[in-house]
């Protein structure tokens, strides 16, 4: 004789039956567990997709130990990858895109570094534009500017050192309460 409680006998009505007593508490339950109401719902979901098809004495136990067991790996999947879906809605969430401050600051900056690297010596500048914006290796440079490798070395050097010069003289002279749009006398 077959065991009525065995779930390869439990006909689909008495699943029906197991998932409208326990998915409100089991919902609950995760819920507290994860602290998060949307993956505890989609976690009841997957467990309850997981035990349909099994056979179980105790169906419902069965249930809340694959959930819990769901949630503790959900847990640590997200101290591996901490960003995790929340309930707030994504028009609540923050742009992605830089404000417009931030925009002009960035413009700003990089007219100033334009004009800094412009008034390079010729030598430093193709030596800095062809490392920086090509990622030529020194050797590389050397070869298409036919110059020592060291020659390369120095002229990145000097450039990286007038470029820094220059940027803190003009972010000086910017932050000076004397400060007009006008260039200073050379």
């Amino acid at each position: 004789m077959k065991d009525p409680d065995d779930a390869s006998t439990r006909p689909a009505q008495d699943f029906s039956s197991l998932y409208q007593t326990t998915i409100a508490p089991l919902r609950r339950y995760l819920g507290r567990l994860l602290g998060n109401h949307s993956e505890a719902e989609e976690i009841a979901h997957d467990a309850f997709a997981r035990i349909y098809q099994l056979p179980a004495n105790k169906p419902e136990a069965l249930l809340y130990t694959t959930a819990r067991r769901l949630a503790i790996n959900r847990i640590k999947r997200r101290s591996i990858s901490p960003i995790a879906p929340t309930d707030a809605p994504l028009e609540n969430a923050a742009s992605s895109m830089p404000d417009v401050t931030r925009q002009v600051i960035a413009r700003q900056e990089l007219e100033l570094l334009d004009e800094a690297i412009n008034d390079l010596p010729p030598g430093c500048r193709n030596v800095l534009l062809l490392r920086k914006v090509e990622l030529l290796s020194h050797k590389e440079i050397g070869e298409r500017l036919g110059i020592a490798v060291s020659t390369v070395e120095k002229q990145h050097a000097r450039a990286l050192r007038l470029l820094r010069a220059s940027l803190l003289a003009k972010a000086e002279d910017a932050s000076s309460p004397f400060a007009t749009d006008s260039p200073r006398p050379s």
